[in-house]
């Protein structure tokens, strides 16, 4: 009988390591408690689905950002939009897909005249989201975006 109650035994503390790491493991790649609902923003036109079409009248309250916010030479990712914009020369304005072509993670951010995934370090230029250093060999997907007055949305 005491065979039986220490298998039981092992049986059963085996059994509690193994749910205590699948719990573990569960969230992995889930937004957190903080990070669901940290966004104050109204959802973008991306996230709601609807269409910000020419003449809608409203392109400013569905703007990615303004102009001004996109710096000459560099961008900006839009988390939520999953996008980055660009501003390659003054004036001239360029939208990217910010999931990286290499294992899909999401770009992080701009440095001087690249676009750089965190993961792998992946570059890819902000003129045509060209790949500039892998290990990724695809560009990034344009958007279209359009520019109206000082308000950039997704076309």
């Amino acid at each position: 009988m005491t065979d039986t109650t220490r298998r039981a035994v092992m049986l059963g503390a085996g059994g509690a390591g193994l749910a205590a790491v699948l719990t573990a493991c569960s969230g992995y790649g889930e937004p957190t408690a903080d990070d669901a609902g940290s966004s104050s923003a109204a959802p973008s036109a991306a996230e709601t689905g609807s269409e910000t079409a020419a003449g809608s009248g409203d392109s400013a309250a569905n703007a990615l950002a303004k102009t001004s916010d996109i710096p000459v030479g560099g961008g900006e990712v839009f988390k939520d939009a999953k996008v980055v914009v660009t501003q390659p020369k003054a004036g001239e304005f360029k939208c990217f897909s910010s999931v990286c072509t290499h294992q899909g993670c999401d770009v992080g951010g701009v440095e001087g005249t690249d676009i750089v995934c965190p993961c792998h370090n992946s570059r890819f230029s902000i003129t045509d989201g060209s790949v500039t250093n892998g290990p990724a060999n695809k560009p990034l997907e344009e958007k279209a975006i359009k520019v109206d007055g000082d308000s950039i949305t997704l076309a």
